[in-house]
């Protein structure tokens, strides 16, 4: 966390063993097995006469679960959601548009339990967004590249995160809108438009990350009547 919270600057070395053994009050066992992990998801490297040193950005694996959690816990700043959105853009109307060549029926009846789920009236903000998710996860498995499984990681926490601002749950009508496009989505697997699909998934990325930014808008600006005049 303080690594990411950029307490520890790239380039520059963890403190000493002695030091974080004191601090943290653990074995030397479990605080290399610490670091090993902090390692493999990219943000140290152990080096012999050099020590543990913190690596730049551009190497933390940002595709890790863990990692995501806790970027998320230090604040979801602009930036953080920007980045979000790019990477979604980037993948899920993809995944989409192969979804509608290669779809199969059981694939096809596991996204409309999706969509029936997701149409409940009675969703907390936690659970319709893990209704959500089993959406964009099975539209994945629906493209038949195991790959696009590999940033579910990401669509968790850009859910996750972000229904924890703003939810359609809190209008009703909202979440009418938002489970139609979402089954406008698998209109367009069923139908084979890979071109519909990739612009009904893009549209639903899209009207999320504005409505997340809106909020972001409204609970930063001040009131105009607690205003001096």
């Amino acid at each position: 966390m303080e690594i990411l919270a950029g307490m520890h600057v790239p380039g520059a070395n963890l403190p000493a063993e002695p030091e974080l053994l004191a601090r943290f009050q653990v074995s030397r066992t479990v605080m290399r097995e610490a670091v090993k992990t902090l390692t493999a998801k990219g943000l140290l490297v152990s080096r012999t006469k050099v020590g543990t040193r913190v690596l730049d950005p551009t190497h933390w694996n940002f595709f890790d679960a863990e990692l995501l959690s806790w970027k998320v816990a230090l604040g979801m700043d602009s930036a953080f959601r920007r980045d979000l959105l790019e990477i979604r853009q980037a993948v899920e109307p993809a995944a989409a548009a192969l979804a509608a060549q290669r779809r199969s029926s059981a694939d096809l009846a596991a996204l409309r339990r999706c969509i029936q789920a997701m149409g409940n009236p009675d969703h907390t903000r936690r659970s319709f967004a893990e209704a959500d998710l089993e959406f964009h996860l099975a539209v994945g498995a629906a493209s038949g590249n195991p790959m696009m499984r590999g940033i579910s990681a990401v669509i968790e926490t850009a859910l996750i995160a972000s229904f924890a601002l703003s939810s359609p749950t809190d209008q009703p009508d909202l979440q009418q809108q938002t489970v139609e496009r979402h089954a406008a989505i698998v209109d367009a697997i069923e139908r084979g438009d890979s071109a519909a699909a990739a612009a009904s998934m893009l549209a639903v990325i899209d009207a999320g990350y504005t409505r997340i930014e809106q909020v972001m808008v409204d609970t930063t600006t001040p009131s105009l009547t607690n205003t001096p005049t």
